[in-house]
């Protein structure tokens, strides 16, 4: 993959999984009405799949710029 479109998809992940987790927290939860904690747990997963995925893909970009 090209090295700026890592880090572009890096960010992108990164930030839209920021800003998911900061509209899920007051409002937005009481549109989805969650209340099982199996899905608060699948919600929790996703979150940190998607940030790590986020944080890979801009190690992978900085480390293309260096080399």
């Amino acid at each position: 993959m090209n090295k700026w479109a890592e880090l572009l998809l890096g960010l992108i992940l990164v930030i839209g999984a920021i800003i998911i987790a900061w509209y899920s927290a007051d409002w937005w939860g009481s549109f989805w009405n969650f209340r099982s904690a199996a899905w608060v747990f699948l919600k929790g997963g996703i979150f940190w799949f998607i940030a790590m995925l986020g944080i890979l893909f801009i190690l992978l970009g900085i480390s293309d710029l260096k080399g």
